[in-house]
């Protein structure tokens, strides 16, 4: 861990404007939203298109050349795909474009938006206009390169693997072979800012309603925590190991109990970065 907080810089594209006490720029809350996000949705712009294109996909927050970084040091998102898809093919481009029409100062690579989010209960007020989320959110803005080296690229798989469901990576056929190494392709995204949002704690309500005692006597107010459960293992048609490993069994345990405390304590706890006058 960095002997001090480690923030990425306010840019006029990633600064939270609209109830700002929310926010923060800190890596350690950016990276711990980003890495425990199941889906990241990752944005780029295609040529001759009209939209912007926005993408599903599987990534996380690391660094090959200092493996045992914290969450709190300076990372690299890694995103993983299939080696012909569009996002691989525009990155492969940019790659073999970067010397051409390059200013002093510019980034090489694709340009990537990349948000993460995270809903931990619905807020219940006394009117409509005033209910919310209990929600973590954060975005991330960077230059995606194309990893070409074996052992990063391998680095990579473990890396998300692992991250998906913890110490899967070696308890499967490993390493990939030329085949599955050859079909995958690994961006590496070097991150130019980003910024977290964070409503967390119970209802808030206007000063008149709170003295209305027939509403407050006719409407219930609280939170209804909401998190993620891994449910039962169901075993696949091939399977021939009749118990399910204790590896599995003790992540789904701690997976379910952290996410159920996690969810009651965003009820009852206003976190840094969360707190506002008024709840959007």
């Amino acid at each position: 861990m960095p002997s001090v907080d480690l923030e990425y810089p306010k840019q006029p594209y990633s600064k939270v404007n609209r109830y700002d006490s929310r926010a923060s720029y800190a890596l350690e809350t950016i990276h711990q939203i980003v890495n425990t996000c199941p889906i990241l949705h990752v944005s780029f712009t295609v040529p001759n298109s009209p939209f912007p294109t926005i993408l599903p996909m599987i990534g996380q927050m690391g660094s090959f050349a200092r493996p045992s970084a914290d969450t709190g040091d300076v990372l690299e998102l890694y995103l993983h795909g299939y080696v012909s898809s569009r996002i691989m093919n525009l990155t492969r481009k940019a790659d073999g474009n970067s010397g051409e029409d390059k200013k002093e100062g510019d980034e090489e690579g694709l340009p990537l938006c990349v948000a993460a989010s995270h809903v931990d209960g619905f807020v219940l007020s006394l009117t409509p206009n005033s209910h919310s989320y209990n929600y973590r959110s954060a975005v991330l803005f960077g230059h995606a390169t194309l990893v070409s080296d074996p052992e990063e690229k391998e680095y990579v798989m473990r890396l998300i693997t692992d991250a998906v469901v913890r110490d899967r990576y070696r308890h499967t056929r490993v390493p990939p072979n030329g085949a599955e190494m050859q079909s995958t392709s690994v961006l590496r995204v070097k991150i130019a800012a980003g910024s977290a949002k964070i409503r967390s704690g119970l209802p808030k309500d206007d000063k008149a309603d709170l003295e209305n005692g027939e509403l407050l006597d006719k409407v219930w107010t609280g939170v209804l925590p909401i998190h993620y459960t891994i449910g039962e293992p169901v075993p696949g048609e091939y399977n021939r190991v009749e118990e399910v490993p204790g590896y599995l069994r003790e992540f789904r345990e701690e997976f379910n109990r952290d996410a159920r405390e996690s969810a009651r304590e965003a009820a009852t706890v206003v976190r840094k970065g969360a707190k506002s006058k008024f709840d959007d």
